[in-house]
């Protein structure tokens, strides 16, 4: 069985799956968080829209993961990871973890500052919120696993705009000040 998706009457067919998959997802917006693993100079991470909560008592979280990102065999040795969800002013450091500039493992860290919590994985100062986890379990399926982890500590930042990617883009998705909409022209609700 094969997927033939229509898109718009003014596109013919998609026949690939992979293709016509990935430009479904493109229509989905998602949190842009970033992930690190490791500790010390044995830490990587990267940029991912994949991460939801699985459940709150006890807290848990899941997300996929490609097993052949150079973050994979680091999330497998330290067993930890960190959440930390961008806000809008954090692209950059979005860019950086995506792999955009070329750099690797613990070069992606410059240019920000990082902290952590109770399983020493690298929490982001001024992310909107970091959450600080152990592996419980790695599902394999096909090209990813399935990350599931135990929530150990939540971090908060400030109350900011968060980023979010849609359509292959970064967007900023939050509330505006009644200055910004005054200025804007508009008329708050």
């Amino acid at each position: 069985m094969s997927i033939v998706t229509r898109l718009p009457t003014a596109s013919p067919p998609v026949r690939d799956e992979a293709a016509a998959f990935r430009a479904a997802f493109r229509h989905l917006a998602g949190g842009v968080s970033v992930i690190t693993t490791g500790t010390g100079e044995d830490r990587t991470g990267l940029t991912a829209t994949s991460v939801a909560s699985l459940s709150a008592e006890p807290p848990t979280v899941m997300f996929g993961l490609n097993r052949t990102s150079s973050s994979y065999p680091t999330l497998q040795r330290h067993r930890n990871f960190g959440i930390n969800f961008l806000n809008a002013a954090q692209k950059q450091i979005a860019d950086r973890f995506a792999g955009r500039n070329g750099e690797k493992g613990t070069e992606r860290f410059r240019q920000a500052e990082w902290t952590s919590a109770v399983t020493g994985a690298p929490l982001l100062v001024g992310a909107l919120a970091s959450l600080d986890c152990e592996v419980e379990e790695l599902i394999e399926r096909h090209s990813h696993s399935i990350i599931i982890g135990r929530v150990r500590a939540v971090r908060f930042g400030a109350d900011e705009a968060a980023l979010v990617y849609w359509r292959g883009d970064y967007e900023r998705l939050g509330w505006m000040t009644e200055e910004a909409v005054a200025a804007l022209g508009l008329r708050a609700l």
